[in-house]
């Protein structure tokens, strides 16, 4: 065994040894930033005549979002009908999942001038789009960034709760190294169940079946040929499955099909991961779940109620602020040992960041331009509605 610097006496302390290492991985970060920024497609700034206001703005999208859309007005305002006046005066919005562009906030854009929602994600169910197209607001949005980084996100959150890392990690910090209450299963020749397969959900079942050697099941309305798994009915993929991960977009027919009655049909000490949308899942039926032994560990990376809690720093409030937005349910999952939640980080990558920008900034400039909108961005083209209702 090596020998090891002490901190008392001659010793070098392990801060300086460390110092140099922290600043150069911190110059090596910086580096491949501005790799990461020189990426953005420049020519994709829209015209300077169009002005774009930016809901929802985060300091670690900052810099990459500043450089696509350079002459955008920048707001940390969540979109609401309260906020909806700042877009006043301005041709386009540019929000994110978490904002809210329901009916009468859109009615309230429209007043305001406004003619397109840019979206810097995926989904829009966020997004009244019925209502967008009636008031000639067009939408559109970024389909698809780096759907890999979710997929590992998600296998993350199970070998976390599988191994118990966060556990250890806790126990480490009050100078508890016991073993007991750690012990996990290993996942090969495991089944874990894949509910929805797009991008997302198939790359979820390439590295557990290719990286780990589990059995793969899937469940999706539209079956994909290059599926690397079975698929089979919901019923049969709940029954078999150690771990169930979801996939699915949040639609009538999927919201909170993860309710008390599907629960009851999961395999015992299942490990249930939702990286998706947080209405999948009925929360209340998940404690239930865990109670019971039904749901053996649970990983969410979304939330039913996440609109008041994520992307929010709550730890600098008093206890009035505080219970004005006390969420209970979340308060009973935080305090279980075997539930792991993260704030919707399972995007959050450098590349995603990249390609979010780049597209965001793209869609604003075909917009300006007149081009003809199409391809998967396109969710609301109010120029069509319009053309169709004057014919």
């Amino acid at each position: 065994h090596g020998q090891r610097s002490s901190p008392r006496g001659g010793g070098m302390s392990s801060s300086v040894v460390r110092a140099p290492l922290i600043a150069a991985r911190a110059s090596r970060a910086r580096a491949r930033g501005a790799r990461r920024l020189s990426s953005v497609i420049v020519a994709a700034r829209a015209s300077s005549d169009a002005r774009c206001f930016v809901f929802s703005a985060h300091r670690y999208e900052d810099e990459t979002l500043r450089r696509a859309l350079p002459n955008a007005t920048y707001s940390s305002a969540r979109l609401s009908l309260d906020t909806a006046s700042l877009a006043q005066g301005h041709d386009a919005v540019c929000v994110f999942v978490d904002d809210d562009a329901r009916g009468e906030v859109v009615d309230a854009l429209a007043e305001r001038g406004v003619k397109l929602i840019l979206l810097r994600c995926a989904g829009f169910d966020n997004v009244d789009c019925e209502r967008a197209r009636e008031r000639g607001i067009s939408v559109l949005r970024v389909p698809a960034y780096d759907p890999l980084s979710i997929s590992e996100h998600a296998v993350a959150m199970m070998m976390s709760l599988n191994r118990h890392l966060c556990a250890s990690r806790d126990r480490l910090r009050v100078g508890n190294f016991t073993l007991d209450g750690l012990v996990g299963s290993s996942m090969r020749g495991k089944t874990v169940g894949v509910v929805g397969t797009g991008k997302i959900g198939r790359g979820v079942a390439e590295i557990l079946k290719n990286g780990f050697q589990m059995r793969v099941l899937g469940y999706d309305k539209f079956e994909k040929d290059d599926f690397c798994g079975d698929y089979v009915s919901l019923d049969e993929l709940l029954a078999r499955s150690d771990v169930v991960s979801l996939h699915l977009p949040l639609t009538p027919e999927t919201r909170g099909m993860i309710c008390v009655e599907t629960i009851a049909k999961m395999k015992e000490g299942t490990i249930l991961i939702n990286t998706s949308r947080g209405l999948l899942v009925d929360a209340r039926a998940a404690i239930d779940g865990l109670y019971s032994g039904r749901i053996a560990a649970l990983g969410l990376d979304v939330y039913e109620n996440e609109n008041r809690l994520f992307f929010k720093d709550f730890s600098s409030m008093n206890t009035n602020e505080r219970m004005l937005v006390w969420d209970e349910t979340m308060a009973i999952l935080g305090s279980m040992p075997q539930v792991l939640v993260t704030p919707h980080t399972a995007f959050l990558t450098y590349e995603a960041l990249d390609e979010i920008a780049k597209h965001t900034a793209e869609n604003f400039r075909q917009f300006c331009a007149g081009e003809r909108l199409e391809g998967a961005n396109v969710v609301v083209d109010a120029s069509v509605s319009a053309a169709s209702t004057t014919t």
